[in-house]
């Protein structure tokens, strides 16, 4: 019982850290990388459609990405979807390609977008810590219901902060690496 409570923690918690590696993605760099467009919506026949489902998205350059519409009745769609995307990004249609520059990074928008990096990982450590502590009352319940030992209890206890506190580092470690890639210029 108390490992079914322990992997169901492990398991929610490697959730919550790959929300954070994705929301992360979508705070845009100096440099090109597809996942940036992820969140894009494009009004395809009628119905909202993901870019990667509607078109082709690729690096050209270190500053540049083209998205290469498999229809090319999408272009203005794609481009004003891109436009609306709170993504700062302008993009130019060269037939049915359009490309998408990346402006550099002034030092403003960099502590901007490391104060909503910091955000987002703060969001999962409560992620984290919230689940810790559904787990803990669970073992609690356990308790109260007499099926384990407050020993069991104790070592369940100490068993789950380590894993939340090797989740947090893992938080921590995501952090560091992105706050890292926003300041190189």
């Amino acid at each position: 019982m108390i490992e079914g409570i322990k992997k169901d923690a492990k398991t929610r918690m490697s959730k919550a850290l790959d929300a954070l590696s994705g929301n992360f993605n979508k705070i845009r760099t100096g440099r090109a990388h597809p996942s940036i467009l992820d969140g894009i919506q494009v009004s395809y026949y009628g119905s909202d459609a993901p870019l990667s489902q509607v078109a082709n998205v690729n690096v050209e350059d270190a500053r540049t990405l083209s998205v290469t519409p498999w229809e090319k009745n999408l272009v203005p769609d794609i481009e004003k979807a891109i436009m609306k995307s709170d993504l700062g990004l302008n993009p130019s249609t060269a037939g049915a390609v359009i490309r998408i520059p990346m402006p550099a990074l002034t030092e403003e928008t960099r502590k901007n977008f490391i104060r909503q990096a910091r955000g987002e990982a703060e969001t999962a450590r409560v992620s984290i810590r919230n689940i810790r502590r559904d787990a803990l009352a669970e073992v609690k319940s356990l308790l109260k219901d007499k099926k384990i030992s407050e020993d069991d209890e104790r070592r369940a206890g100490d068993d789950i902060q380590k894993i939340t506190d090797q989740f947090v580092a893992d938080v921590d470690k995501a952090l560091a690496a992105k706050e890292k890639d926003l300041m190189e210029i």
